[in-house]
């Protein structure tokens, strides 16, 4: 069985060898599953016990949004009731949650010389955040950069911080910016976030596409995520974006944090076609647990207006006193239980977010499916409100049958042998440079 121990003693070098190789070479039982037992087995060990001896990771982590919260400790439990919070370290461990990719967030703003230079100075502000944090908290936190990373800092007992980029709209009109945030640690970064920019279209803007996919400049930035070794994230992105990207990417691409459209009809999501295509390259989607994207959720457009004063007041929180700071958070809590008792709307609960799961896992199999739980970003479903309850699918999948080695490659597994292709990408095209006459 592939646990905790046995990725310690090998590295992630185990966990990143070719999809399907690893359950053959360790004698797991293949089939529909991909590594999985053909039929549910019972579960005797507790879920918890057998969650803790993986090691998990969550490619989409929107919490270094705290980082900067003047008096926000994440060395304290919170909760999102009180403060809008569902990453902290006490309940990552209580989750067993080892870490993951933190996300360096940047709203989308003007397409403008002033909108960037904003915008790359908010990024890369957020990037201090992340890493100021870590070594304030060294003891309990550490960086990592490469897939094996991630075996020794979990031996040590500490939590694995890796980054990633969700609109790389800082990048501006230069695409080799990208190498700065990849010296700050950037291994995973996606083009485009709500609405279209410079480099993509999104899956969501609301005057359709500008790009037809990637612009020129998008294009660019695939080729030098390549030549970096920062894994090409597809989350958020038009359709003709997805195709593009998968057709010019030479490492495999990432949806780190998506759902199945079979299962919920949303632009956000990918259809089975492309999931199948996207494993078939490699590549892996992790789901999210973002509502909106798992159910059909009513537009209201009363209750988006009333959402949209509440986070813009919340803007501001970083100009204030860690005292005022707390209020204001307290207060803006508050306000969201009011707008959600006012205009009440279905709300997913944890079997929902799991059809998703269940859905990418029986379509391509352990090898190309993973968990990006979109926390602190939107995410959370009833039954599971934040990172202290992920064990709950661990329990689940065992009871379906997934066995030690399927459970690691979704737990993080999967993320990390696309960090080492990505990675083996940089030092192929590295070499070739140096031999070009």
């Amino acid at each position: 069985m592939l646990t905790r121990r046995t990725i310690m003693a090998f590295g992630a070098s185990a966990l990143a060898m070719a999809p399907g190789a690893l359950a053959a070479a360790a004698g797991v039982k293949t089939g529909a599953k991909g590594g999985a037992a053909a039929k549910p087995i019972p579960v005797v060990e507790s879920p918890r016990a057998l969650h803790q001896r993986l090691i998990c990771l969550d490619t989409h982590l929107d919490t270094p949004i705290n980082f900067a919260r003047p008096g926000w400790n994440v060395m304290q439990r919170h909760s999102f009731e009180a403060d809008l919070s569902q990453v902290d370290y006490p309940r990552m461990v209580q989750g067993g949650l080892d870490g993951g990719f933190f996300a360096i967030y940047t709203p989308q703003g003007p397409l403008t010389d002033e909108g960037y230079q904003a915008a790359r100075d908010a990024a890369l502000l957020r990037a201090v955040a992340i890493r100021e944090t870590v070594a304030r908290h060294e003891d309990a936190f550490q960086l990592a950069f490469n897939a094996d990373d991630a075996a020794r800092i979990a031996a040590s007992g500490k939590r694995i911080v890796y980054q990633s980029m969700e609109n790389a709209y800082p990048l501006g009109h230069d695409v080799t910016l990208l190498r700065s945030f990849y010296a700050l640690g950037v291994r995973m970064a996606g083009p485009v976030h709500f609405t279209n920019n410079q480099l993509a279209d999104s899956a969501t803007d609301p005057g359709g596409g500008t790009w037809g996919g990637l612009s020129p400049m998008g294009r660019d930035f695939v080729a030098q995520a390549n030549r970096l070794g920062i894994i090409c994230d597809v989350s958020h992105s038009s359709d003709n974006v997805f195709d593009q990207m998968i057709e010019l990417s030479k490492a495999p691409i990432i949806a780190s944090h998506s759902g199945c459209r079979a299962v919920h009809n949303h632009p956000r999501n990918l259809d089975d076609a492309r999931i199948k295509k996207l494993a078939a390259a490699g590549g892996s989607i992790q789901v999210n647990s973002l509502s909106s994207y798992l159910i059909d959720t009513p537009h209201n457009p009363e209750r988006d207006a009333a959402m949209a004063k509440v986070y813009e007041k919340l803007r501001k929180i970083g100009s204030q006193t860690p005292e005022k700071a707390s209020a204001l958070v307290t207060e803006a809590a508050g306000e969201i239980a009011a707008i959600k008792q006012k205009y009440p709307e279905p709300r997913a609960g944890f079997e929902d977010f799991m059809a998703h799961v269940i859905h990418a896992l029986d379509l391509v199999g352990p090898d190309h499916v993973g968990i990006g739980a979109d926390w602190d970003g939107g995410g959370g479903v009833t039954g599971m409100e934040d990172c202290a309850s992920v064990w709950k699918i661990t329990e689940r999948l065992a009871r379906l049958g997934y066995n030690d080695m399927a459970l690691a490659k979704i737990w993080g597994g999967t993320a990390l042998r696309l960090l080492k292709a990505a990675d083996d990408v940089r030092l192929a095209t590295a070499a070739a440079d140096a031999n070009a006459p």
